[in-house]
Parts: C-alpha cells; structure tokens; sequence
C-alpha cells in the first residue's frame, strides 16, 4: 500500500490504490478474546479487505474490500456474501451499522468529483439514500436511537466533527479545535461521542457529551498517536489503535506499520495492550465488538512483495 496521508477515515485514497495492489498483500481477519488475548483467525484473504463490524446478533462480519461490502458467517466461516449497494461501488472502511442491525451507513466517492459523502441503506441491500450532501464527509457513528450520524468534515478548511439527522437535514458541527478531530462514535446509551484529536500535539483519544459539550482528553500517551476508539456493548471499554511515536505524522493514518490495539475503561485509566500487529489503515476503523463485548474483530496484514 502507499503511505498516503489520512485526513478522516482515507476513503478515496486507500481504495484506488488498493484497486491496482489487489495481489500485494494477504489479508487476515481475526479475533480477539479480550479476556485473555487470546487470537483466533476467521479467513484470509489473498487481497486487501478492511474494516470489520460485529453484527448486534453475532452472526456476521461485515468488511469492505476494492470499493464493495462483504459479509461472513463470525462461526464457521463459509464464503463470503456481497451486500448490494446499487451505484455505491466506491465505498471505503467507514460503514456503520445502526444498534439494532436494520440499517448500515457507508461513505461512498461519488463519481462527478471522487468526493466522501455519507449514504445509508437496509442491512439486506438496497439503493443507497444521501444524507451528507456537501464533502468530503467521513462517517463514523450512528446514534443507539438511530435520529443521528456522527463523521468527520472539511467545511472551512479544518477537519472537525459533525452531526447530522439520519434522515438527512442541517448538519451540527461539535468540535471546532485546531487540527484534525476524528473517528466520532457514540457510546452505547447515547450520552457520549468518543473521538480522537490532535489538539494537544500526538493523537489521543477523547471524549465529549453527545451535544459537544465537555471535550475531556482520555489518553495520554506521549509515546503513541491513538486513533479510532470503539466503545464495548456494555458501555464498559473502549479499544483503539495506535502507531509508535515518529512512525508517522500525529495526523497520518497508514497502512503497513507496526500497531498495538490497545483497550482502556470508559472511565479512563491506564491502557493494555490486547495485541501487536502489522496493520493500521484497514485494521479497526469501525466498531468491531462482539455482542458479548469480550470478543473483538479486526484486520493484520502481511505484504508478498
């Protein structure tokens, strides 16, 4: 993969370069017991696949792969099943599922300008409905009544995070910090959207109420930039990704670097890692959990050439 520079979740970028690098890496999706770090491997993949979400029944995985979405079976994995999205081809590893599991979001490249906008859709398939107009926006949340989605935009030359009815209408802009704001996901109550931001120089993670209000840092980690935080169905942990200091740019979100997964309580605290892998963009860009909230789903790679 190239090292491409990640504002939000890459969707354009990663996925044409991906089209063309289909054969350059092996992709392997697995589990994780976060019990006891325990990794087992669903499939893998002679190409690129990203991004994995747990079904609410436990029944799949859903995953994107060269600009199309894709499900297996999470036990005894038979082969994998496209999703229809009609005239959404281009989509990325930002694809969210509603709490109940009726619904999925997705970011799609519109053909007229290669632009991230937000669609949403049944679970089973279906012509894709707007929702984000203006771009580039890059989904990440959906709100456990299913009235909101939650994404990072470029509306005034500043990557910040939104809100915006599920059934489309004015968009909410809830954080305004110098930098990049990213990966806005709600908790499983509705009371908070977890994030991660820049602000304070390395990437961290962050937490602030559903309205925008109280921003409280979460990490602080000076020896790690900390992305992508994925609250547990029981609303008790919180796992994220992160890239070693002065592998990249606090901004930068890569592919093919060496990443830690690493989990923390919702209520803060001291961070564990759960697993050290070769991975990054593609690995834990949505939430990935479990219904049981013991078991976490995610994406390492290895290179051929």
């Amino acid at each position: 993969m190239k090292q491409i520079l990640c504002l939000g979740a890459c969707l354009l970028l990663p996925i044409f370069a991906s089209f063309g690098q289909r054969n350059h890496v092996v992709s392997v999706l697995e589990i994780v017991d976060v019990t006891n770090g325990r990794r087992t491997v669903v499939k893998e993949f002679p190409f690129l696949i990203e991004a994995p979400n747990w079904t609410p029944d436990g029944k799949w995985l859903i995953y994107n792969s060269e600009g199309k979405l894709y499900k297996i079976a999470s036990e005894s994995p038979a082969e994998p099943v496209g999703i229809y999205t009609g005239f959404a081809t281009n989509c990325n590893n930002d694809h969210v599922l509603t709490f109940d599991g009726k619904q999925i979001a997705i970011s799609h490249g519109t053909k007229e300008d290669r632009k991230s906008r937000i669609y949403t859709l049944p679970f089973e398939g279906g012509t894709p409905r707007l929702i984000t107009p203006m771009a580039p926006s890059y989904l990440h949340g959906w709100s456990p009544d299913n009235k909101y989605l939650a994404y990072c935009a470029d509306r005034k030359g500043n990557y910040d995070i939104y809100i915006i009815p599920a059934e489309g209408g004015e968009e909410i802009r809830l954080t305004e910090a110098e930098g990049l704001d990213d990966g806005p996901e709600y908790s499983p109550d509705g009371k908070y959207i977890w994030f991660n931001s820049v602000r304070t120089g390395l990437m961290q993670i962050w937490r602030m109420k559903a309205d925008g209000s109280e921003q409280t840092q979460m990490t602080f980690d000076e020896t790690r930039n900390s992305w992508f935080p994925h609250v547990s169905p029981d609303g008790k942990l919180v796992i994220f990704i992160t890239y070693y200091k002065g592998d990249l740019e606090p901004g930068e979100h890569l592919a093919n670097k060496n990443v830690e997964l690493r989990l923390i309580s919702t209520q803060g605290g001291e961070p564990k890692t759960m697993a050290k892998l070769f991975g990054g963009q593609g690995t834990i860009n949505v939430n990935s959990w479990a219904p049981d909230s013991k078991r976490l789903a995610f994406v390492s790679y290895r290179l051929t050439n």
